[in-house]
This record gives C-alpha cells, sequence and structure tokens, in this order.
C-alpha cells in the first residue's frame, strides 16, 4: 500500500490486517507518521516515484495487489502550486503503473476524489457525471483514473477507483494529525479545546439553515471500502473485468452548522465560531450518490452519523492530545 503511514492508509491497512491480509507500506513520511503504521505491517520509508525502487520491492515482497492512498491532496495548494501536483499525483502515479506493469503485478485500487466532478449539475452525484474539476488536485485525479482505464484496456490491468468527499472520525488507535489541517471536523474540535479559531465561510445559501451541506463518511468505512474493491480486483472477478468506479458516501450530506451542533452535544459545550464571506467556487450542495458500491460491492456505511464520526475523532484527540509521538 502507498501511504499507509497516514491517516486514512493507516486505517485501511488496519482493516486489511484485520480481514487476514498481509500488508507491506510503502510511505516517504513527509504527511505521514512512523507511528501510525498498524503492527503486523512491514513499512517501507521511499516514494512510488521511483521506478527500480518500487518494482523491486513488489517483486522482493511479492506484491499481488495496490491500494494507492498516497496522493497530495490539499485543494488551495494545487492551485498555488500545480507542478507538485502533476509532478506526484500524475507523473509519479503513472511511474506506479510502470512498476507494476513491469513486476507482473495487475490490481490496483485507487482512492481517488469526488473532487473530479468538480461543481455538478445534479446532486446526489452519480459516477456517469460530467468530469469537470475546477483545480489542479482534481484534475490530477481525473488524470490518474483515465491512466488506469487505458491501462486496463491495453494491459489487463484490474482496477476500482473509489470517489469520496470528507473523511472522519477515528479508531481507537488510529486518528487524523494534518500539518496544516484543513478539514472541518479537526478544526472544529481544535475550537473546542481553544487552540484554533473556527470561521463558517457564508451562511446565506440555498440549504436549510444557511450554510453548505457536504458529503462525510467515517474513516473506517472508507477502509471497509478499500478492503472490498481489493478483493473484488482477484483475478476472474467479473466485476473488474473493465475498470470499476464507485462513489462513496453517507446518502444525504451534513451542514456545517450540523457539524458544529454534533460536535458541541460530543464535547459538551458551546463551540465559538464566527460567519466569514463565501469562499469563491463552494458549491451549496456537495453529495455523492453511492448505490453503484452498494449494489457491485456489497457496501454500506456502518457509521453514517455525526454522532459517530465526531465522537470517534474527539476521544482520538483526548487519549492522544500530542498525536502520534514519531
Amino acid at each position: 500500500m502507498t501511504g499507509g503511514a497516514g491517516y486514512v492508509g493507516s486505517v485501511s491497512v488496519e482493516a486489511l490486517l484485520a480481514a487476514g491480509h498481509e500488508v507491506v507500506v510503502l510511505d516517504d513520511l513527509t504527511t505521514g507518521h512512523r507511528a501510525a503504521v498498524p503492527s503486523g505491517a512491514t513499512l517501507h520509508q521511499g516514494t512510488y516515484a521511483d521506478r527500480a525502487a518500487t518494482a523491486r520491492l513488489l517483486v522482493e515482497d511479492g506484491i499481488e495487489a495496490i491500494l494507492h492512498c498516497a496522493a497530495r491532496s490539499l485543494v488551495g495548494e494545487s492551485i498555488v502550486d500545480p507542478s507538485k501536483y502533476y509532478r506526484e499525483n500524475v507523473a509519479g502515479g503513472v511511474v506506479l503503473l510502470e512498476a507494476a506493469r513491469a513486476s507482473g503485478v495487475g490490481r490496483i485500487v485507487f482512492s481517488s476524489t469526488a473532487a473530479v466532478y468538480g461543481v455538478p449539475d445534479t446532486t446526489p452525484i452519480p459516477e456517469d457525471a460530467p468530469l469537470r474539476p475546477i483545480n489542479p488536485y482534481g484534475e490530477s485525479k481525473r488524470t490518474f483514473e483515465g491512466a488506469l482505464r487505458w491501462y486496463g484496456n491495453a494491459y489487463g490491468l484490474r482496477s476500482v477507483s473509489l470517489r469520496y468527499f470528507n473523511v472522519a472520525g477515528a479508531t481507537d488507535s488510529l486518528g487524523e494529525v494534518h500539518r496544516p489541517e484543513t478539514h472541518l471536523i479537526p478544526n472544529v474540535l481544535a475550537a473546542a479545546e481553544g487552540t484554533a479559531d473556527l470561521t463558517v465561510f457564508g451562511d446565506d445559501y440555498p440549504t436549510p439553515d444557511g450554510t453548505c451541506l457536504r458529503d462525510y463518511i467515517h474513516v473506517a468505512d472508507l477502509a471497509d471500502a478499500h478492503l472490498r474493491a481489493i478483493e473484488a480486483t482477484a483475478p476472474g472477478d467479473v466485476r473488474t473485468a473493465e475498470p470499476l468506479v464507485c462513489n462513496l458516501g453517507n446518502g444525504g450530506g451534513f451542514s456545517i452548522r450540523a457539524v458544529i451542533s454534533a460536535a458541541e452535544s460530543v464535547v459538551g459545550a458551546a463551540i465559538p465560531f464566527r460567519i466569514g464571506p463565501r469562499r469563491a467556487g463552494d458549491p451549496p450542495v456537495l453529495v455523492a450518490r453511492s448505490t453503484r458500491a452498494e449494489e457491485i460491492l456489497g457496501w454500506r456505511p456502518a457509521q453514517p452519523g455525526l454522532e459517530s464520526m465526531v465522537g470517534s475523532a474527539w476521544a482520538w484527540r483526548r487519549a492522544h492530545p500530542d498525536g502520534y509521538r514519531d
């Protein structure tokens, strides 16, 4: 697995190990944490953009399938420095595919993003909606998804791309630590702790409470989807005879005010915030339709409620006030 020392990756490693898989992690640790890699997995510090080293790892460790969770993922950074996103997410991704092809690894699951849709025409967003990303981050993911499709057509690569918006929550042992932190729920909890200021960008959207409505899934539910997708790439499985794309979501989405309200219930106190101006390019509603994941992968979110996501994130932060010690 690439990116297995990160937030999403480490929880997915945990799920794969629990299901009886042997897991090898490749991570350069620039944003991941050595201490987040679960016991039982093998960690190699390095980059998937090194073709020779990656191919050697795939052969020597007997890798059968790849879960690709490593990618640059900050929208703002991608606009300021698109070179990094094309270099690492696109060029580096193709290097990974070439290493896999040279090593005879013909199975990959790509942890993608619903940012490939850009501003959708309709919601919930179906998988066949036009792909019109509005930032280099989304464009880089869209481009790599295209590579997976053409590698499947030409070389028989079996692939699943999973598109989702926001991931939240924690397991008992693994949680979210980013620097800088751009995700809403950890920033709301930081405001509850008094360590950060919280701004809600716009409260005059055409939504029930005036704040943007967004899709969230629990990180453990995403890990379960990764596991199911890996198993669907098995040789002979008809589900991946063609490249498969599935959206993941909770089915309805939550407003920013609803997230803050849920956090206040969890922490037992009011959380201070201010209302700021709208941010350019923020659609009122972003929710993905995930019926295909249910029909093909048998996936449904086991923890779709905000209370579970916010509550588990808060419990992990309280138990790990310094994050990861590495």
